[in-house]
């Protein structure tokens, strides 16, 4: 036991109470100074915090893997293993004491207790746990009990989608980790990952991803138990065992509380708990973490540090001496011990090690960490070849030392190889910073350390790319934040907020990217709402800006803007008053809403003023009254076209003045329908299907047929009061327009229709029908079509025949002709072209390949009218 009469001092207490920065404080109090951390990530962190304060040119840091170390070096920033021996600092401090009682390292720590002093102040800190074993090891000690600066409390078990923001989730294996991370990258955004296999540069990279809130989740093995500070809230357990090297065992519950002890920082409190298949934990053990009160430590690790280096086997027999002290037990062989006594069984090896610095060498070499972890008969190969280098020429081969890291200098692949290049990169960082094992220390020390910050960034790339949804992270930071996002909309509508692609926007209605997860949806609707209000009212602006030009109306009542559906109409008071529904996201506001609205509406009133000019000035003019009245009101209720058997009454009960004032508006008394010429233009035709399908409530909206037709199809499932709205008349198969249906009435008015009548050129070329047609759409009309055959009238000379081949070469003698008869009261025949109706003969003795007189003399006006002829009311009329 030491004899020092300097200053020692053990600082025990639970996690949170400051006692590296304590311990920090007190080593730069002093000239030089010591500090021992358990882990290189703490090491590092540590390191970082000195030479923040006192500058990179005073401060070292140590560990097996690094070696940074000025020429006025005055503090000591090292990991436990690798604390320097016999410098003789005024400060020494060994970090997490309790580490002492650890089946793997707990020999190292317990050497530094007994043996590591610094010639002013030595501290200890660690676990309450402790006290009994340093008070019994440690002469002259004094102690020092540091509370927690807050609470720790216990908050049962929670499912992963209801954890808190700021929670860490401990797994016990890496399988364990990245599953965890996996689910919280699809249900909260994304976690970081912390290991304690990580190198320091990949681990500072996820901490200052979680540090500064682009992720609020971390997922961590027990190494964050060892001091790492973090802004942590919540720890919870996934599981409650581990496998401790050899076998798996339950977690003690002064290691759950070093871990949960994460949860809360300086004064603010924290909670622990479980998630996953974790049981709960005994009420037992929930009060001693929150009390902080555990069984004390009785046993220490310990291995003799008193080396003997004559032979092999004197050095195996030292390592396996046991201890006098009843505190101090004799550790298992640890991982260098294993090794030397795996490489004492090689002939060559054994033949190398013959003399005492021989023997100082080999254990030298077998002290080289296991980090590749692949098989223990790997590394002792690994072992042996660099010993065997180190023995024959005093350095390991530059070309083998440089093909190994040319080996694993490569950054592409998984998560999967990225870790095992780092690990195996740790190997030949922990050899070039050895004194003297290689040639051209400087470069190779750099080098191996270029090589695992290229691993390093590209393993925290792969697990940012596989764990981290940046784009929900970055969302969701910057409202955390409340700061002011900034949204980008491309030509195609494409929404970019903080350079992250959301979704779209059509029109004022934003659309979240399909790819989204429901999960992250929430966020994503929350960054458009906050960054899409600017966008929404400056569209708002041009919108109420823009030329009517701009809009236009769908054959569906739908209102566009350009390419953006921004609106529809719904049925008003009346066909020509309707109203518009806008598409507008609540999120937008009312403000907007309300303007698109009024935008819509001016537009459509223009349209309908128009399109309806005709119409609305009839309707509009006050000298029209009487039965006039009536009759203007029925037609523009029909918006401009009504057949006139609906309104046939009101017709025969007009006198010619009422006519004449209807006719001033382009009113035409056609024999089957009553409209306005104007408004069989293509733009009101098209303009009043809308409104009236409106009206009528339809779910889907009839088309206006193309323009330019005569006649169209049939249009299958039409609804009722289409053909008249459309302008049309459907007569047979097809339907005829309504003014070329006067136009043919005013050609089959000087027909004999009660004799019979053929159609002339001038009918077929106002429908554009052929002969068999326009014996259809007659039929339709009321006509009965008889079919019947003649021979052709012989062509004149001069004219040629037309070509033809085959049997068509023989001469076709006769011709198809229809006479068509006025039906009057009954529905007509079908055209007698099917097959299973038959040419009707002739009367009388006349042939029925003859021609067919007609006469074309109309009735003698003293001649009795057929009161069912369809023209007596027309020929009445123009009698007056």
């Amino acid at each position: 036991m030491s004899l020092n009469p300097s200053r020692i001092c053990a600082v025990l207490g639970p996690t949170n109470t400051g006692k590296t920065h304590y311990a920090i404080e007190r080593m730069l109090a002093h000239r030089t100074g010591i500090i021992g951390l358990p882990l290189r990530l703490l090491a590092r962190e540590v390191y970082d915090r000195i030479v923040a304060l006192r500058g990179p040119s005073v401060v070292a840091l140590v560990t097996g893997e690094e070696r940074i170390v000025p020429a006025r070096a005055q503090f000591w920033v090292c990991t436990v293993e690798a604390m320097p021996q016999g410098m003789g600092a005024d400060f020494v401090a060994i970090d997490e004491i309790q580490l002492c009682a650890d089946p793997e390292r707990g020999h190292v720590f317990t050497d530094r207790l007994l043996n590591m002093r610094g010639h002013h102040e030595t501290l200890f800190m660690g676990a309450s746990t402790m006290r009994g074993p340093i008070s019994q090891l440690v002469r002259g000690v004094e102690f020092m009990h540091r509370d927690r600066f807050s609470e720790l409390n216990y908050a049962g078990s929670k499912k992963i989608s209801r954890m808190p923001a700021r929670s860490a989730i401990v797994g016990f294996s890496v399988d364990n980790v990245y599953a965890i991370a996996e689910l919280l990258r699809r249900q909260k955004g994304g976690a970081a990952v912390v290991m304690g296999a990580l190198s320091p540069r990949t681990r500072n990279a996820q901490v200052e991803m979680y540090q500064n809130g682009d992720v609020d989740y971390l997922v961590a093995t027990d190494a964050i138990g060892m001091g790492l500070n973090l802004d942590i809230t919540h720890v919870a357990f996934s599981g409650l065992s581990k496998f401790d090297g050899r076998k798996m065992r339950r977690l003690m519950p002064n290691e759950l509380s070093q871990i949960a002890g994460r949860a809360g920082r300086y004064r603010t409190s924290g909670t622990f708990g479980v998630t996953g298949e974790a049981p709960p934990l005994e009420p037992e053990v929930v009060e001693a973490i929150e009390n902080h009160r555990f069984t004390p430590l009785k046993k220490l690790q310990w291995r003799n540090s008193k080396l003997s280096f004559g032979t092999v086997d004197a050095l195996i027999k030292s390592l396996e001496q046991s201890s006098s002290d009843s505190v101090l037990i004799k550790a298992r062989p640890a991982e260098d011990q294993r090794t030397l006594q795996a490489v004492y069984n090689d002939a060559e090896v054994m033949a190398r090690a013959s003399d005492p610095a021989s023997v100082q060498l080999l254990w030298d070499t077998c002290r080289i960490p296991d980090f590749r972890g692949i098989s223990f008969t790997d590394h002792t190969n690994i072992v042996e070849r660099i010993f065997n280098f180190l023995h024959e020429f005093g350095q390991v081969s530059e070309d083998w030392f440089a093909n190994q890291i040319a080996h694993i200098d490569k950054i592409g692949g998984g998560i999967d190889s990225l870790s095992k290049r780092l690990a195996f990169i740790r190997t030949w960082t922990y050899v070039a910073q050895r004194k003297g094992w290689v040639a051209n220390e400087n470069y190779w020390r750099e080098e191996t350390r270029a090589v695992e910050d290229r691993l390093s960034d590209a393993l925290h790339s792969a697990l940012t790319q596989r764990f981290v949804d940046r784009r929900t992270s970055v969302l969701m930071r910057r409202l955390k934040q409340k700061e002011s996002l900034v949204a980008e909309v491309d030509n195609n509508g494409g929404v970019t907020v903080e350079g992250e692609f959301i979704g779209h926007l059509n029109g004022f209605r934003f659309q979240l990217d399909k790819s989204a997860s429901p999960e992250e949806a929430k966020t994503l609707r929350a960054a458009s709402v906050a960054a899409l209000q600017p966008e929404f009212n400056l569209r708002s602006d041009r919108m109420y800006n823009a030329p009517d030009t701009e809009f236009d109306f769908t054959e569906q009542g739908g209102l566009m803007w350009g390419e953006h559906a921004v609106g529809k109409l719904v049925a008003g008071a009346d066909a020509l008053s309707p109203m518009v529904e806008v598409f507008v996201d609540d999120e937008a506001g009312v403000d907007v809403a309300k303007k698109v609205e009024r935008r819509m509406s001016h537009f459509i009133e223009r349209k309908i003023a128009a399109a309806f000019e005709s119409l609305i000035a009839l309707r509009d003019d006050e000298a029209i009254v009487g039965l006039a009245r009536g009759l203007a009101f029925r037609l523009v209720e029909s918006l401009g076209v009504i057949p006139r058997s609906v309104v046939a009454k009101e017709v025969k009960d007009l006198d010619q003045d009422g006519r004449g004032l209807l006719r001033k508006h382009g009113v035409r008394f056609g024999q089957y329908t009553i409209f306005q010429q104007l408004m069989l233009k293509p733009a009101p035709t098209r303009l009043r299907l809308v409104l009236w399908s409106l009206q009528e409530g339809l779910d889907e909206f009839p088309e206006a047929p193309p323009a330019g037709l005569v006649t169209i199809p049939e249009v299958k499932g039409a609804p009722k009061g289409y053909y008249p709205r459309a302008g049309y008349r459907l007569a047979g198969t097809r339907a005829i327009r309504i003014d070329m249906l006067e136009r043919l009435a005013d050609l089959t008015r000087a027909q004999d229709v009660k004799s019979g009548f053929e159609a002339n050129g001038d009918m077929l070329s106002i429908t554009g029908m052929t002969l068999e047609q326009f014996a259809d759409l007659m039929q339709g009309l009321g006509f009965a079509a008889e079919k019947g055959e003649r021979e052709k009238l012989k062509q004149e000379a001069g004219e040629e025949k037309p070509a033809k081949e085959g049997a068509e070469a023989e001469e076709d003698t006769t011709e198809i002709f229809y006479t068509f008869k006025w039906v009057p009261k009954q529905r007509a025949a079908r055209p007698d072209n099917q097959q299973s109706q038959k040419p009707r003969k002739p009367k009388g003795n006349a042939k029925s390949t003859g021609p067919k007189k007609h006469s074309a003399k109309p009735p003698r006006k003293d001649k009795p009218v057929d009161p069912d002829n369809p023209f007596a009311a027309l020929m009445a009329l123009k009698g007056k």
